[in-house]
């Protein structure tokens, strides 16, 4: 994340003004971007919750999840809360639930896939609908735009395999800049 905050810095002492952000969800970027409007880009968040229950979830409570989750994109902040509320009514107990390891004093959550995949959800929440918060701003929920925007950047930095790091920043900053180092 120092990455980050360095990249910040220097945006910033140069004129920019960061208006709002969407980001992919990556731990820490709440803290660099303190202050601002921060969107968590809404499909990285489905792909989130699609790593810890799969897209065909074998549990009851996973199925259920993943159907609210898929919700995420067509709907409002308050009826995605409700439903996320519903669910963990319905199935708070179920993952809370405790495994005890044999002759020992360690334990793990039974269903600790379904309970990372909600938890993700509840921290994410307050930052999964920013977009609506702002209509006047416009701010994307998806870093979708963005992504595509960077494909012809890593395409040519592909085409240089083996390049050492500081090669590598030194020809992304050509690119982007079009400055000589």
């Amino acid at each position: 994340m120092a990455h980050y905050h360095y990249a910040r810095k220097i945006l910033e002492s140069q004129g920019w003004v960061f208006k709002a952000v969407v980001v992919d969800g990556r731990r820490g970027m709440l803290k660099v971007f303190e202050g601002i409007p921060l969107q968590i880009c809404q499909f990285h968040q489905m792909r989130i919750v699609t790593k810890y229950i799969t897209r065909k979830p074998e549990t009851e409570a996973g199925q259920e999840l993943r159907k609210i989750t898929l919700t995420l994109a067509e709907t409002t902040e308050s009826v995605f809360s409700d439903k996320l509320n519903e669910w963990h009514d319905k199935w708070g107990v179920y993952i809370q639930m405790k495994t005890k390891v044999v002759d020992t004093k360690h334990w793990y959550y039974t269903h600790k896939k379904v309970r990372s995949a909600y938890m993700s959800l509840n921290t994410h929440l307050p930052y999964l609908f920013t977009y609506q918060k702002y209509p006047k701003l416009n701010i994307p929920n998806t870093t979708n735009s963005l992504d595509g925007s960077f494909t012809h950047l890593k395409d040519k930095v592909n085409l240089h395999h083996g390049l050492r790091q500081d090669r590598r920043y030194k020809l992304i900053r050509e690119i982007l800049l079009g400055e000589e180092y």
